[in-house]
């Protein structure tokens, strides 16, 4: 039975109002003030609450804004009994969260239709409630999946390989991976699919699997632009699906302490290496090259870089900088190198202290997009 709150500190109303109510086939609870009215909605929270708006005590809008603002009674319909009729008055009605007025004295049709009319709209916004949270529900399924084929970090008496995945509220398109491709050279790389939702994470777990099962025909996957030219030509955007990603893909010889890398409108990797005085010296790694996807024709190009032991090479995607600060301004790729060096010189490099520091900048409880970063240390 559809239960409906009355509130009103006029008892011949109370009475009338649950008589019309109970005559019409629904449950109605009853309260004398904005206090226990509020109480009671907690308690049994109704589908619908009929509410007089002037009261001593917590008036009719106070209790509609409460109520409001309770997430469990968020789908509830609340109707503002008043015999204040100007606009102004409504107008505050509606800024509470009021959804309907009845004028007092109260036409008894008028009232039935209003009733009916707000428990269809409450029924419908509960139905929408329902999907949303099914929807985020296999949204985090999604995500928890998306973390499960992710690489554990690496640790190896040459190279180390930490790792930190942090998705969006919506899922996105962020992926990375390692693999050894013979003893001594091993395969890195970070990508970032356009776009949020399944729709860019699907490409994103696809270009995964493919590297993986070294699936690309005719590439030499020890030279990085061949694998960007052979990833261009099989994720083309089309007129039914237009994602593209930006990708930086390294191979690391660890006999030559060689790295040779190729990038595909990717922010660039940042090499942290120390020079013969013992201070850092900062070499950011990026190629020429526009993102898979974009032209069928694009070109790729690989460059060399020595490594100089010990040093850190840290791959992130844009969602590690492109937050926004308590000031309204994105903090951006530039300050987030400067912080780099810093955490960079601490005694322990451990990415949960840099990603705690990102957070203080963040000025939301989530991140809006998704954010990576691998950091990888050469010994």
């Amino acid at each position: 039975m559809v239960k409906i709150l009355i509130i009103d500190d006029d008892s011949i109303v109370r009475v009338l109002l649950e008589r019309t109510l109970t005559q019409c086939g629904y449950e109605a609870i009853i309260a004398s003030n904005g206090e226990e009215g509020l109480e009671k909605a907690l308690h049994v929270r109704p589908a619908l609450v009929i509410c007089d708006w002037l009261m001593p005590g917590m008036n009719g809008l106070e209790v509609c804004r409460q109520i409001k603002t309770t997430p469990e009674l968020s789908t509830t319909f609340f109707i503002l009994l008043t015999s204040l009729g100007s606009i102004e008055d409504r107008v505050k009605g509606l800024d509470a969260g009021a959804d309907d007025f009845l004028c007092k004295p109260i036409e008894m049709n008028e009232l039935k239709a209003r009733i009916r009319a707000g428990l269809r709209l409450h029924q419908l916004s509960r139905d929408l409630q329902i999907q949303k949270q099914l929807l985020e529900a296999e949204l985090a399924e999604a995500a928890e999946y998306v973390c499960s084929i992710l690489p554990e970090p690496l640790n190896d008496p040459s190279i180390a390989i930490d790792v930190r995945f942090i998705p969006s509220r919506q899922l996105g398109g962020d992926g990375f991976d390692y693999y050894w491709l013979d003893s001594d050279r091993l395969a890195i790389y970070l990508l970032d699919v356009s776009g949020h939702g399944l729709r860019a994470a699907l490409p994103s777990l696809s270009v995964i699997n493919l590297l993986r099962s070294r699936g690309l025909s005719k590439v030499n996957y020890y030279r990085p632009s061949e694998v960007l030219r052979g990833l261009n030509k099989i994720f083309q955007m089309t007129h039914r699906n237009d994602k593209y990603f930006t990708i930086w893909y390294g191979v690391y010889d660890r006999k030559k302490l060689q790295l040779t890398y190729s990038s595909a409108g990717h922010p660039p990797a940042i090499l942290l290496s120390p020079n013969a005085q013992g201070k850092t010296i900062e070499q950011p790694l990026k190629t020429p090259g526009f993102p898979v996807g974009m032209f069928a024709d694009a070109e790729y190009t690989d460059a060399d870089c020595q490594i100089i032991q010990p040093s850190s090479l840290y791959l992130f995607s844009d969602g590690i900088y492109e937050i926004e600060r308590p000031d309204g301004k994105i903090w951006g790729l530039k300050e987030f190198i400067k912080f780099l060096r810093i955490y960079h010189s601490m005694p322990r490099h451990n990415l949960d202290l840099l990603l705690d520091y990102i957070q203080t900048w963040n000025t939301k409880k989530q991140f809006d997009d998704d954010l990576s970063i691998m950091q990888i240390n050469f010994y």
